[in-house]
């Protein structure tokens, strides 16, 4: 399948899978709280899902370098609809986190063989425009997932959870009819005995990425548990507030992610790229700070987003480029590393946020700072192993 016809069809999947996502993001905690779930519980419902992520992630992934993309693909996004219409169907709380969890472990095949197959029929060239695509229909997803899923709520709670199991189920025969396989037979790996193991990828120089990714996901998942009281703090404002604001931000983020990271990492790379996007995050951060009002907040917010929003297609890139233990393994690993900071960002922004209201955000320009001292290191490693090679 070439490019051209296979990016729309991986945008309209990974959007209407986050579309999917999105729309119980405003209705989980109340539909939580009505089945008697309280505050550490909501918690840990939230954070069971990642959790999944984080440990099933890398298997799919090695899966779809043996199968193919598209059987895991499929595997994904069916156990994404199951699991939306099992909390539809939910009368109890054990039943809510039973399905969260086969969710969180069915639906976890999904981010990296999506990465993958985009790995697969991109040039290296083209590589940060095809993971700018996949990044700019996830954040495009749940831009208007939440406002959708707000729109269902006032039917009654369970209404969202419907919607979101139909979406995915379209999505899923979209997968079936129009969905080619991009790994050829002879590229798949039935065994992995020839190919190196994830934990020599984990001490190669590109180590260091899955890192800077992980600092990365855990700044933007404290950010996001913590805003909304910052928010209200600062600026007074209210939930209704919030939701344009991050609407706002995610648009930007898509645009700049759809854009502008092909064309920035065909002319200066994908590492000119990663430290910009760190730095200006970074600023992001810092400027988040000095909010005193709905415009204060929506500006400073969006250039954090747009910072942060360019880093993981670009790093994902490189990683691909660079992966010698098939694309699938790779982005499994990075979507387990970006899952660890989604559990690990929410606990830490809550932490911090309780001892002063500004240090999610100082900690956030820290975590940055380390990013790209760790960006530095890897460029060192790569530049001193290409000097070595060419003696």
């Amino acid at each position: 399948m070439d490019t051209k016809k296979a990016l729309p069809i991986l945008f309209a999947v990974m959007f209407f899978v986050y579309v999917g996502f999105g729309i119980i993001i405003p209705v989980i905690p109340f539909y939580a709280e009505d089945l008697g779930a309280s505050p550490t519980e909501l918690g840990f419902l939230m954070a069971v899902y990642s959790l999944m992520q984080f440990l099933f992630a890398p298997m799919w992934g090695r899966v779809s370098d043996r199968i193919g993309r598209k059987p895991v693909i499929m595997i994904g996004i069916f156990g994404l609809a199951l699991s939306f219409f099992l909390m539809a169907l939910s009368t109890e709380l054990w039943m809510l986190f039973a399905a969260r969890i086969i969710g969180g472990f069915l639906s976890a095949a999904t981010m990296p063989t999506v990465m993958a197959y985009a790995a697969d029929i991109t040039t290296p060239e083209n590589r940060g425009k095809g993971m700018g695509v996949i990044g700019a229909s996830i954040g495009l997803g749940f831009t208007f997932g939440p406002a959708i899923g707000g729109i269902f709520s006032k039917t009654d709670l369970q209404m969202p959870f419907y919607v979101a199991g139909i979406s995915s189920f379209i999505t899923f025969l979209l997968v079936i009819f129009i969905l080619k396989e991009s790994l050829a037979k002879e590229d798949r790996h039935p065994t992995d005995r020839k190919r190196p193991s994830l934990l020599k990828a984990l001490n190669g120089p590109e180590s260091v990425l899955f890192f800077l990714s992980f600092f990365v996901t855990l700044s933007l998942a404290g950010l996001e548990a913590s805003f909304a009281y910052f928010a209200a703090e600062k600026a007074g404002l209210g939930t209704t507030e919030l939701g344009y604001i991050f609407m706002i931000m995610g648009l930007a983020g898509a645009i700049v992610q759809g854009g502008l990271v092909g064309r920035l990492t065909k002319r200066h790379g994908e590492g000119f790229v990663i430290k910009i996007g760190i730095l200006v995050s970074a600023i992001g951060f810092f400027l988040i700070l000095f909010t005193k009002d709905f415009l204060t907040a929506a500006i400073f917010i969006t250039i954090f987003g747009v910072g942060n929003g360019v880093i993981r297609p670009s790093v994902s890139a490189l990683l691909t480029k660079r992966a010698n233990t098939g694309h699938g393994s790779v982005t499994g690993l990075l979507s387990s590393f970006d899952s660890l900071g989604r559990i690990l960002g929410p606990i830490l922004g809550g932490l911090l946020f309780s001892i002063a209201s500004g240090l999610p955000y100082i900690s956030g320009i820290v975590l940055s700072v380390v990013a790209f001292i760790l960006f530095k290191m890897y460029s060192a490693k790569t530049s001193q192993g290409a000097v070595q090679k060419s003696h």
